[in-house]
């Protein structure tokens, strides 16, 4: 089982999206599942996102800036949306919409 919080406009693709509470999906992977493969089949569109998070770990971001925070990353390259970083079951993914677009420490 993967859990996947989601944050901002993205919210509205869950459907306990109640004002003040987490949003959470969980869902369970396949053997073979990329962040990217996972994201559409639990209908996130990635244009929407602006941050992705797998494990406390950003894997892609619309922001350079927010490299400069420090935040532990998951690759060298976090303008790869290609999201091919593997995820399984225990996993726990971070999405922000665009309407976050500044994360601060």
């Amino acid at each position: 089982m993967v859990e996947v919080y989601l944050y901002g406009t993205l919210r509205r693709y869950s459907e306990a999206d109640r004002a003040g509470q987490e949003v959470i999906i969980r869902a369970e992977s396949g053997p073979a599942d990329t962040m990217g493969s996972f994201l559409e089949r639990i209908g996130v569109p990635v244009e929407e996102i602006n941050h992705v998070f797998l494990n406390a770990k950003l894997v892609a971001t619309r922001n350079q800036l927010v490299a400069l925070y420090g935040y532990p990353q998951i690759g060298s390259d976090l303008s790869d949306w290609d999201l091919k970083v593997a995820i399984g079951d225990g996993d726990r993914v971070g999405l922000f919409g665009k309407d976050m677009a500044v994360l601060g420490m």
